[in-house]
């Protein structure tokens, strides 16, 4: 597994970031993570959509909460052929009281907790905190990446309109 240093950092202080990384032009591979209800998805079962994949390390943190309150938002505007997948190292139990408590009804929360498959396919899991590093990948239909945004600094916001903008430019 590859590893790379300094590429984010958590209030200052650089971190690791562990697995094999992909860009854009590249075919993110496919992963396994867990719903809210503990079933078993795969990032393929969302082939033929674009995906917004947002890694975020734990939703009961603020930035991590604005972050995925902010796509959920967005995502009705795209239309049916586009969804947000929220993924955080959080349990799915906390993952279920946290969007009640939200009221949160169209991005899917998802958990990575189990076997880090998402953050290891993206080179995205956090080696020091086994937390997931804050990113955006814009996937078009084929789970090609179209735009990635890894936000340096753990505790800032990503560039919403940056994402949001390459999500409509594969629906359109």
């Amino acid at each position: 597994m590859t590893e790379r240093k300094g590429l984010v950092t958590f209030m200052g202080n650089p971190l690791t970031l562990f697995g094999e990384p992909v860009g854009v032009g590249q075919k993110v591979p496919d992963f396994t993570v867990l719903a809210n209800d503990l079933s078993e998805v795969k990032l393929s079962s969302f082939a033929g959509k674009v995906v917004l994949l947002s890694l975020v390390p734990s939703l009961d943190t603020p930035v991590c909460d604005t972050q995925t309150r902010r796509f959920n938002e967005e995502v009705g505007k795209l239309g049916d052929d586009a969804v947000v997948l929220t993924v955080s190292m959080d349990l799915p139990f906390a993952q279920s009281r946290w969007c009640g408590a939200a009221g949160l009804d169209r991005a899917v929360t998802l958990s990575d907790h189990r076997g880090a498959e998402a953050g290891l396919a993206t080179g995205m899991l956090i080696k020091e905190l086994r937390l997931l590093g804050r990113a955006v990948f814009v996937l078009d239909r084929e789970a090609v990446v179209a735009y990635e945004q890894i936000v340096g600094e753990v505790t800032n916001e990503p560039d919403y309109d940056a994402a949001l903008g390459a999500a409509r430019n594969l629906l359109a």
